[in-house]
């Protein structure tokens, strides 16, 4: 995909350290997130890559290093601040993260009713507007457990965005999803940062999502960054890591003990 708009940026990290007890998760994590850009965190399971993304939207706090969004370091901040801090990011979780006793609706409604002062009748509007951009407008009155995987997908993105967020933090959102519903949402976040500007930051493991809307691509191996560039400049990597990945090769121990097996 082509290189995103960049007007500045909205989050730096800065020589960001974390332990799990004496187990180092994180080792001097270092970049910048453009605003307006969709950003994809990848890598193999266990590199770290959901523990950065906590980091990120502020719900672990790290070992040592910063992490600035907006110019203010979330690493620093008390959990009034953290609060404050949050209503400004929208968080797409892994199992889309809606409640399953309350409609669509009303869960897409729940941060406007929290964190705004809006009227019952605009939420109801905003509701139906958030709905209709990620082609669920039939759906409001619904509860979770009636929706497809790819339908709740789609749902938790419509409740990360509903009180128009800076930035949009999504935790594998093709996981569970056949390629067809994969396709679908990859194209509905191209569509959301096309058409809305919006800062996506993602974690992935999925090669077709990362080449369909990815600006740029930060790749973790155990715990440290090893590539951080556009799609076109990792398959050009001369870090054999990085080529093995998205020429999804597996390693050659692994096939040895297939064939030994």
């Amino acid at each position: 995909m082509a290189e995103g708009k960049d007007n500045g940026v909205i989050i730096e990290v800065r020589d960001l350290v974390t332990h799990y007890g004496d187990t180092k998760v994180l080792d001097g994590i270092t970049f910048d997130v453009r605003r307006g850009e969709v950003f994809m965190i990848v890598g193999a399971s266990g590199c770290g890559k959901t523990t950065l993304l906590k980091h990120l939207c502020g719900l672990l706090r790290p070992t040592s290093g910063r992490i600035l969004f907006q110019d203010r370091d979330i690493a620093a901040m008390d959990e009034d601040e953290l609060a404050v801090m949050q209503r400004s990011i929208g968080i797409a979780f892994q199992s889309s993260g809606l409640f399953n006793s309350m409609t669509v609706g009303e869960n897409v409604a729940m941060p406007m009713v929290e964190y705004s002062a809006v009227t019952p009748d605009l939420v109801d509007s905003l509701v139906r507007m958030k709905l209709s951009l990620v082609g669920l407008s039939a759906a409001q009155n619904m509860m979770p457990s009636d929706l497809s995987g790819g339908m709740r997908k789609r749902a938790g993105l419509a409740r990360a965005m509903a009180v128009d967020p800076d930035l949009v933090y999504f935790d594998e959102p093709s996981a569970g999803l056949d390629p067809i519903m994969a396709a679908g949402l990859d194209e509905l976040v191209i569509k959301m940062n096309r058409l809305l500007g919006m800062t996506f930051v993602i974690v992935t493991h999925e090669l077709d999502s990362i080449r369909l809307a990815a600006h740029r691509v930060l790749m973790l191996d155990r715990g440290r960054i090893i590539f951080l560039g556009t799609v076109e400049e990792a398959e050009r990597s001369g870090v054999e890591r990085v080529r093995q990945f998205f020429e999804r090769r597996p390693d050659d121990h692994i096939t040895q003990t297939m064939l030994a097996g």
